[in-house]
């Protein structure tokens, strides 16, 4: 048997080039986003700055401790102030009176020159005490580093996904549309008496030695490529200037046996379905086109599509916020771009004969597509994924980002808009009104089970922030905004007006009650609570919105420090239609995973079935046709392909799309659905580009 595989392997090394590559690459890309992922869990130790050469560091409290209950037990769950608080002022001074102290930066943390075991006898709970690597905490951006971890994470975590997805995607094409092709070889060997089981067993090793020889292939790609990952995140503002990757030996464990897993995973279906070629029927059907969509294909597909749907609807009805998450349009469109793309062979032969061609060259691209199902289903699938990814996740992202900054502009009546940080005070001109707001937080007990942290709105002068705020308000009014009172969103448990909620501050100040003075309607997510200045300790204005006064009002404005605009400009500049630059970054490494992909499954499998046709094209030599029109023929029949799976794709971006629509409506949000015709018609034209060279290529030297 293992004769016959290398054999196989050395006498077919085309076929299997484009899976081997596809199944190297993907190992490549598991093992630099394992690498990357431990790189954030396991961060490189650095040593503190802000207090490095003082042995103990005592810091204010940072974190919000409350009890909670989990089942039938009372737990401590402890959630992070928007900055720590500043030492005690007794407390300052007993320390002061014994030891040596060294500040720097504030009044949230001191360096302590003593013993630690000394500090913390006298510091008991009313501080924290810093020693070795934990000192790193006092330092500036220590916790702005760790967020950006948390966001790369997630990115790796989601490419890493869409690479095993579209790896399977491939590779399992790839065998299928090969075992389709070597009917009339299964089918001689059924005659020279192998049994079912040997065929099976035959795909399968194939499979594991090409597996094998992949995966140790892509871990050494993973080990060259890890350094450019860091490097490419560090550049691109995805990760802290200090971001590594490198050491654990793990992610190649994992992406190797990945990779061996997906190569015999992608056989599996084909092998079953070789096992079940008889000899005289592989013979008779050879190049015919019959059983395209078997019935475990067809429930497959069927369930996926439906499952799709299904989770859509449900998020939609239960929970719609979640639409409008980048984790929800990135996973959720895989479960509809497997249950088409298994359904596809479906829809060939109705696309394919709807079309009206004129001439000869039109009529056989037509009618060659209709018979060949296989292998037009099989140019189509990595298309719908490229075009469906393109769509759903540029779609979905610049349709939320256009509906936020729509969102923001509805809920001012402004004229001006300041942003900056801590912005001065400004004296209002006469007839001008002007509000200005600031950035906290209020942390809110979610029954009993758990403590929520709600970024919110500092307001400094309730009375102008009602009249130039245009919130969705469905309950109460913003007038009652004061002091005792509180402006909530309809995630609050307790969202009724005239209710009093418990909140802490900022600062971990508190419990206090507030009143709830109105209710907004939840929105893109950015309606949070607002609550005055009073509780909202340490909260310095970033905004400050103005209404009349003519030029006096700008002058003023500008005084503030920060950049004043007009309410559009700002709109516009606060959420630029086609989202930040990291958004983008990461998108596109999604995409260009998949267009890669895509790329190497077109040319792969348009390679391999050229290749087989050459009796057809020279049959059609004999008939009279130039080698032009042969051509036109191929290229044409691939080109409709890629259409087909463009539509596809486009299909598959309407569903999502329209989900998201109606969940931005459910929210009370507007609905500015956007559609990437650029980077769709750039994906879609990049498939066409690679489809037509591959079947141009092999048809010329048939032809010659």
């Amino acid at each position: 048997m293992l004769t016959v595989v290398l054999s196989g392997l050395r006498a077919r090394w085309a076929s299997f080039l484009g899976g081997f590559v596809a199944l190297a690459l993907g190992v490549g890309l598991l093992a630099v986003m394992g690498l990357g992922l431990s790189a954030t869990i396991h961060a490189p130790e650095r040593s503190p700055q802000r207090f490095a050469s003082s042995p103990v560091v005592v810091q204010g409290q940072d974190r919000l401790t409350l009890d909670v209950r989990r089942g039938p037990e009372t737990v401590s769950v402890a959630q992070r102030l928007d900055r720590p608080q500043p030492v005690d002022n007794q407390l300052l001074r007993e320390l002061k009176a014994r030891w040596t102290l060294t500040a720097s930066g504030g009044p949230d943390a001191f360096g302590v020159d003593a013993p630690a075991a000394e500090v913390r006898a006298l510091v008991g709970d009313r501080a924290q005490v810093l020693t070795g690597d934990e000192r790193r905490r006092a330092d500036p951006g220590s916790e702005r580093d760790a967020d950006a971890l948390v966001g790369l994470n997630a990115l790796l975590g989601t490419s890493g996904g869409v690479t095993a997805f579209v790896s399977v995607f491939v590779v399992a094409s790839t065998f299928a549309f090969a075992v389709a092709l070597r009917r009339r070889e299964f089918g001689l060997l059924r005659t020279a008496g192998a049994t079912p089981g040997q065929i099976r067993r035959l795909l399968l090793a194939e499979a594991t030695a090409l597996g094998v020889l992949a995966s140790a292939a892509g871990c050494a790609l993973g080990a060259l490529g890890a350094p450019l990952l860091a490097r490419t995140l560090v550049d691109g503002g995805l990760a802290p200037e200090w971001f590594t990757v490198g050491g654990p030996a793990w992610p190649f464990h994992a992406a190797f046996w990945t990779g061996v897993t997906v190569a015999l995973a992608g056989a599996v279906a084909a092998s079953r379905r070789a096992g079940k070629v008889g000899p005289t029927a592989a013979l008779r059907e050879a190049d015919v086109d019959a059983d395209t969509l078997p019935l475990g294909r067809a429930v497959l597909g069927t369930g996926l599509l439906l499952a799709g749907l299904g989770l859509l609807a449900w998020t939609y009805a239960t929970e719609p916020s979640a639409l409008l998450k980048r984790k929800t349009y990135t996973t959720l469109p895989m479960l509809l771009i497997t249950g088409i793309a298994l359904l596809s062979p479906l829809l060939v032969r109705p696309v394919a004969r709807l079309l009206r061609l004129r001439g000869a060259v039109g009529t056989l691209v037509r009618e060659n597509s209709a018979a060949s199902v296989r292998r037009t289903a099989a140019v189509a699938a990595p298309v719908l994924v490229t075009v469906a990814l393109a769509g759903t996740l540029f779609g979905s992202a610049t349709s939320v980002t256009r509906a936020k900054g729509v969102e923001a502009r509805e809920q001012t009546a402004a004229q001006y808009v300041v942003r900056g940080t801590e912005l001065k005070p400004v004296t209002a001109p006469a007839g001008a009104v002007v509000s200005p707001t600031g950035p906290t937080s209020v942390f809110v007990r979610d029954g009993d089970a758990a403590v929520v942290k709600y970024g919110a709105r500092a307001v400094t002068d309730p009375a102008a922030f009602a009249e130039l705020a245009r919130l969705p308000v469905v309950a109460g009014d913003l007038r009652d905004l004061d002091d005792r009172s509180i402006v909530v969103n309809e995630e609050f448990e307790r969202r009724r007006v005239g209710e009093s909620v418990e909140v802490w501050r900022a600062d971990g100040t508190g419990p206090v009650r507030l009143r709830i003075a109105a209710v907004l309607a939840l929105g893109t997510g950015d309606n949070g609570p607002y609550v005055t200045r009073a509780n909202a300790p340490g909260s310095a204005p970033d905004r400050i919105d103005a209404l009349g006064g003519g030029t006096a009002t700008v002058r003023a404005l500008e005084a503030s420090g920060g950049t004043v605009r007009t309410a559009d400009a700002w709109a516009e500049a606060e959420r630029p239609s086609n989202g930040g630059p990291q958004a983008r970054l990461g998108m596109i490494l999604v995409l260009g995973i998949a267009l890669v992909y895509t790329v190497i499954g077109l040319a792969n499998t348009l390679l391999m079935a050229t290749s087989v046709r050459g009796g057809e094209l020279a049959s059609l030599r004999l008939a009279g046709a130039t080698r032009a029109q042969i051509l036109r023929v191929v290229t044409g029949e691939a080109t409709l392909a890629v259409a087909i799976g463009t539509l596809l794709g486009l299909a598959v971006t309407a569903l999502v799309l329209g989900a998201l629509g109606a969940g931005l409506a459910a929210l009370s949000a507007p609905v500015a659905l956007a559609l990437p015709w650029t980077t769709v018609g750039a994906a879609a034209g990049a498939c066409a580009t690679a489809a037509i060279a591959a079947s141009a290529l092999p048809a010329w030297r048939l032809t010659r």
